[in-house]
């Protein structure tokens, strides 16, 4: 309940550029071509693409959103390992808010979402480094839900990822597309369950405190 209760209060805090909050996690999407060319479409005509497919292995999808400030960014890699989730988080660090004191982040309980995997990927100065910029939080176990890196996932996944895409470069094409679409328009996430909410809603979940 603490940790849920922690992002929530999260939740609830004003804008502040010094300190971003930022939610982040990351997706499988298998990559899969046609074996025999899709018929021609026509007007009022949905496409028509035949059952059969080609295996093309699969990438990573690591998605960074801040709601506060209605921004994403997605990065496609070969893997998830403990160094690439190291690089992207450096990305966030260096790229995207070099002039924050340090980024709330958001994560699930997955292994690789540690600050150890810094020091796996850099020398411990560097790693050193951006671990100050950092400031992890996670959310509970089997409570990824509370994490709204997973809506942006859903509504990449519905808009962007629901078909048929061949390999790992028209991807990154089609998913920079959905990311500058969606940052230019100012799409965010309306977040109103609150603590308060949990515990009435969610009183099952809490301890029962005997008199």
């Amino acid at each position: 309940m603490s940790q849920m209760e922690d992002i929530l209060e999260l939740y609830t805090q004003p804008t502040d550029p010094a300190h971003p909050l930022v939610c982040m996690d990351e997706l499988s999407k298998h990559l899969r071509g046609d074996v025999r060319e899709p018929l021609p479409t026509a007007p009022g005509q949905p496409a028509r693409i035949d059952s059969e497919y080609e295996r093309h292995g699969v990438s990573n999808l690591f998605l960074a959103f801040a709601p506060l400030l209605a921004w994403r960014d997605v990065s496609v890699t070969a893997r998830r390992t403990q160094v690439d989730w190291a690089h992207y988080v450096q990305g966030l660090v260096d790229v995207h808010f070099p002039d924050a004191e340090w980024i709330t982040l958001v994560v699930d309980n997955l292994n690789t979402h540690t600050l150890a995997s810094l020091y796996v990927a850099f020398e411990p100065a560097e790693a050193r480094r951006i671990a100050r910029k950092l400031d992890l939080h996670y959310t509970p176990k089997h409570g990824s839900w509370l994490n709204m890196a997973e809506i942006e996932f859903s509504a990449l996944s519905r808009q962007c990822l629901d078909r048929r895409l061949s390999d790992a470069e028209t991807l990154k094409s089609e998913v920079a597309a959905w990311v500058t679409a969606r940052n230019a328009h100012g799409m965010t996430v309306d977040w109103r369950f609150t603590a308060e909410d949990a515990r009435i809603k969610l009183k099952h979940l809490y301890p029962q405190i005997q008199s």
